[in-house]
């Protein structure tokens, strides 16, 4: 399997990295770091016991860091001067969390300065984030460096809620990442919020017929428009991505064959007939979807363009 993993890391960091390729080793931090894995799980541990919504900020919080530059911990930097970073990007500013990352990084260094990336410690902190939602676990691939650069205008090339099918692959295909890892990855929406934002374009002025997406189940729409009032006012309206949001299971893909996911993203994948077969199989089977899941995250979590091991994670050294 470690063989499997460092072979698929080389082939997706050629792929997708402008950078030289940065091979990543299961067994990197064994003799500089051994307790790093350690240290994160029990920051990550305890700032869910305080904070349900936590888990799914870090995962998410990964996967915005991965799809912009690779994951180098670019989305931790603090916007500075006339440099606004990616965290404060549109697509970003509702990403939370950032202190368990932080949090983590103090514990870390304290116990061995200067040789652990940030990049690594979200890493591991989306790996545990699945885990303390009643998901799989598995061995995170190790070794990545910190970027440099983090601008707000880079997140415009996040996938949006909004694309349809053939701009979600466009955007994994970019990133070396294909139509199996993009239905496994969309499965994270089995944990987490959304702001009405996100889904407004599907309940409210849907097309020139339609008011309401047709995709989308009667009275979920009607609950939704219930939640998202015309003039919203309220800054935190939205709703769970589905009714167990703190549980990591496939309930998600159950959701799309009834109409009840909040993103036209998710809906999406049933236009097409490759990621059609997949939400079938993935609603019929969570074992199916949590290996497909592990399999993808490794994949994209080893797309990597850094260069150095940050201190700070909010500051380039």
């Amino acid at each position: 399997m470690a063989l499997l993993v460092a072979v698929l890391t080389l082939v997706v960091l050629v792929l997708a990295s402008s950078s030289p390729a940065i091979s990543l080793s299961s067994n990197y931090y064994e003799k500089s770091c051994p307790d790093v894995e350690l240290i994160v799980a029990k920051a990550v541990r305890s700032a869910t016991t305080k904070d349900k919504t936590v888990p799914a900020a870090l995962l998410r919080m990964h996967f915005h860091d991965c799809f912009i530059r690779g994951c180098d911990a670019s989305v931790l930097l603090y916007s500075k001067g006339n440099n606004k970073a990616e965290k404060d990007g549109p697509a970003n500013l509702s990403l939370h969390g950032f202190y368990v990352i932080e949090n983590a990084k103090k514990e870390v260094e304290a116990q061995c300065p200067g040789v652990v990336s940030c990049a690594d410690i979200l890493a591991f902190a989306a790996r545990d984030a699945v885990v303390l939602s009643g998901g799989p676990t598995w061995d995170v691939p190790k070794g990545r460096k910190d970027g440099r650069t983090s601008k707000a205008s880079e997140t415009i090339q996040l996938p949006a809620p909004t694309f349809n099918i053939s701009q979600l692959k466009q955007s994994f295909s970019q990133r070396g990442l294909s139509m199996d890892d993009l239905v496994a990855l969309s499965g994270g929406h089995t944990i987490g919020f959304s702001h009405c934002s996100s889904f407004q374009n599907r309940i409210r002025n849907f097309n020139a017929t339609h008011d309401i997406d047709p995709t989308m189940h009667p009275s979920f729409a009607a609950s939704l428009r219930s939640v998202c009032p015309i003039k919203n006012k309220a800054k935190n309206a939205g709703a769970t991505m589905d009714p167990s949001s703190t549980t990591f299971d496939n309930t998600y893909f159950k959701l799309i064959l009834h109409g009840k996911t909040l993103f036209s993203s998710d809906q999406a994948l049933l236009t097409n007939p490759k990621t059609k077969g997949l939400v079938y199989k993935f609603a019929s089977s969570k074992q199916s979807f949590e290996k497909a899941f592990v399999n993808s995250m490794i994949k994209m979590s080893s797309l990597n363009g850094g260069q150095e091991i940050r201190k700070d994670c909010r500051v380039v050294n």
